[in-house]
């Protein structure tokens, strides 16, 4: 398996930590990227790749009849552990288990970036109905703050990111050209351990071997301590949601 794979497929032995550590989604961002359905009523919404429910939780919370669609078994039973009342499917973004034209909106929440567009697209805009949207969402930190540029180079591994960041979508017949907004997130960490765990979490901290993570994990620890802004009580980590909108057109 390549290491694309690998990393794509990590996240199943961490659906606990995961769904423990990982940050939400802004509302403001899900009302952005849903404007172009109108912003008073509540939709079909389809959470594709959606993990452990982070923002699956975020739709149900605005009252959208949510469908959540993810491959990883561990991650999915996470899933309806954490998310109560939501239909919950195993399947892929190019292999997505409902009917044609039966969602108003395909929300994509920091993983848009594992898919195989050439194959996810055409069939995200089978299942969209006309005028329906596709969102991308990314949620990452804020790297022009020092102490959380300095923390993103401490941490770094021998597996670093093999993307640009965000994904551009791909130009498709079936969809409009894409707009992108960016919304301010914080994500509250109660100690320099909690901050921890949270990037061990990310792919490119699993897929490395233990005495590596561990290495990396205690330079972490250091340099958290180390930190005014971090070395006692709870603290938020600065981010920011990055989000795509595309509408889907007739036809």
């Amino acid at each position: 398996m390549d290491l694309h794979a690998r990393r794509a497929d990590s996240f199943g032995a961490q659906a606990e930590a995961y769904a423990e550590h990982r940050p939400d989604y802004p509302v403001a961002a899900i009302r952005w990227a849903l404007e172009p359905l109108g912003t008073d009523e509540h939709f079909d919404v389809l959470d594709l790749a959606a993990g452990t429910g982070k923002l699956t939780a975020g739709l149900c919370g605005e009252g959208h009849r949510v469908t959540a669609v993810e491959p990883n078994e561990q991650m999915l039973s996470e899933l309806v552990r954490r998310v109560h009342g939501v239909r919950a499917l195993p399947g892929h973004a190019e292999h997505i288990p409902v009917p044609d034209q039966t969602v108003d909106a395909v929300f994509v929440g920091t993983a848009f970036h594992w898919f195989d567009q050439e194959k996810a697209l055409p069939e995200i805009a089978r299942v969209l109905r006309p005028g329906g949207v596709l969102a991308a969402m990314w949620v990452e930190p804020v790297t022009d703050v020092e102490w959380v540029r300095e923390l993103e180079q401490v941490s770094a591994t021998s597996v670093e990111s093999q993307r640009q960041d965000p994904v551009a979508f791909m130009a498709h017949p079936s969809f409009t050209a894409a707009e992108h907004a960016t919304f301010p997130h914080s994500h509250r960490r109660d100690s320099p351990e909690a901050a921890i765990a949270w990037i061990n979490t990310h792919s490119r901290m699993i897929v490395i071997d233990e005495a590596e993570r561990a290495a990396i994990s205690d330079k972490m620890l250091a340099y958290l301590r180390s930190r005014p802004e971090t070395s006692n009580g709870p603290f938020d980590v600065p981010l920011r949601a990055k989000v795509y909108r595309t509408v889907r057109v007739s036809g």
